[in-house]
């Protein structure tokens, strides 16, 4: 499944293959106007960890090579931190691609990455070494053995808290110099069509639009005529009897339109707390009457339209996405041991060196997003596979892939994921 940069021939598709190599040097040797679209996430230049590979965002040379191998009309979804969203998005632009939205994923997953103000005022003084211990917590890495990231970050038994050393310090306490990081911004652009109009371009290359019925969200459509007695109940619920032509079943009650913002479970949750659980719209003495699938309602004396007849109720975030990695998502090459791993037997290797990708997504919201801008048995490009999440994704909706990583461990990773997903196609398609 692993192909080598130097064994790639130019202008072939390497189909459903992991391309190890740097990304530039084999998007050149890809087709014009092959991929159906883009879906990645790529370094945010925020130099994580004083890592190389994260010193700037991709430069526009590189996203021109991208929009080359794209079809016209074909869309490109790319990740990127708040700090230099715009340093990406300007780039890709000036590339040639047209911006047309950006999604924002709210999750919980992030931690802090000020400093403390208070410690850098007593380290700046000489004083850091004489602050108090006044409690010692389990450290995240506590009891995990040797495991480092590709940063190799310093493993810890215990977390110290301590308090100010000096009268300045005191005064400076609570503060720090950043946020948690809650969100995530992605950038929806799109390579101009080549024809008149989208239509002609949708028929000619087979892309340039968004699949909105494939990813609405939850499903608001009452009881079906299959079932007589709740449709029955259905009907004549509130007191307000519907038509006998009243059909549930529309294409409007197929679930919400997506929106520009999609959340994890932990952020839905917070956000239900606050916005409360409605349980369904009350449609009593509102409903005037029922017309060609729509209903007319009553709003303090003024008609309005409402395409949906009854909203089957839930909190605020019933109107988004929602997606959070798993554990099972998560693996981790072992150097002692030569094998993949993953998370949930990180433990018995816990005397080992473990290397893991540090920002790995969750596979319901690759998932999500490639269903959103793929056609049936599209192509998806991922320049940035890592352990190859966007892969799983594809094969998972049926879709075909090409990812491209320049980290030989990442790739070994993401060949043990893809196996079994790989298997299964192959398996289908006989």
């Amino acid at each position: 499944m692993i192909v080598r940069e130097e064994e790639l021939d130019v202008g072939t598709l390497p189909v459903n293959k992991i391309i190890l190599g740097d990304a530039y040097k084999v998007l050149k040797k890809l087709p014009d106007n092959s991929i159906d679209a883009v879906v990645t996430d790529p370094p945010y230049g925020l130099e994580f960890m004083n890592q190389d590979w994260d010193r700037d965002v991709p430069p526009v040379k590189f996203w021109k090579e991208v929009l080359r191998v794209m079809k016209h009309g074909a869309h490109l979804l790319s990740f990127f931190g708040t700090r230099t969203y715009h340093r990406g998005v300007v780039n890709i632009e000036d590339a040639g691609f047209e911006i047309r939205d950006m999604i924002v994923w709210l999750h919980s997953q992030g931690f802090p990455k000020g400093q403390a103000i208070e410690k850098l005022i007593d380290k700046e003084l000489g004083a850091y070494d004489k602050r108090k211990v006044i409690e010692r917590i389990p450290d995240r890495w506590a009891g995990k053995g040797s495991v480092y990231c590709r940063a190799n970050q310093e493993e810890r038994e215990v977390a110290l808290i301590t308090e100010p050393a000096t009268p300045e310090a005191k005064k400076w306490q609570g503060w720090n110099t950043a946020l948690k990081p809650a969100c995530e911004p992605i950038v929806l652009a799109r390579k101009p069509i080549s024809e008149k109009n989208i239509a002609r371009n949708v028929l000619k290359w087979g892309v340039g639009g968004l699949n909105i019925d494939a990813c609405r969200i939850g499903d608001s459509r009452p009881p079906t005529v299959d079932d007589p007695y709740k449709f029955k109940r259905w009907k004549e619920q509130d007191g307000c009897k519907r038509s006998p032509s009243c059909n549930p079943d529309l294409d409007t009650n197929k679930g919400r339109y997506p929106a520009n913002v999609i959340l994890d479970e932990e952020a839905s949750k917070m956000l239900d707390e606050q916005s409360g659980i409605v349980k369904r719209v009350d449609l009593r003495d509102s409903c005037k009457s029922f017309k060609g699938g729509m209903f007319f309602k009553r709003d303090n004396g003024v008609v309005v339209i409402t395409r949906r007849p009854i909203d089957l109720g839930g909190g605020a975030s019933r109107f988004f996405y929602c997606a959070k990695a798993g554990r099972d998502e998560r693996f981790a090459y072992c150097q002692d041991c030569n094998e993949v791993i993953p998370q949930k037997e990180w433990e018995k290797h816990k005397n080992h060196k473990l290397i893991f990708h540090t920002t790995v997504k969750p596979l319901k919201l690759i998932e999500y997003l490639v269903r959103l801008v793929t056609p049936p048995n599209g192509i998806v490009l991922d320049p940035f596979f890592g352990t190859g999440t966007t892969g799983i994704a594809c094969l998972k909706q049926g879709f075909r892939f090409i990812g491209i990583e320049i980290d030989p461990i990442y790739c070994k990773i993401a060949e043990h994921r893809l196996k079994p997903y790989v298997k299964q196609k192959t398996l289908l398609e006989f």
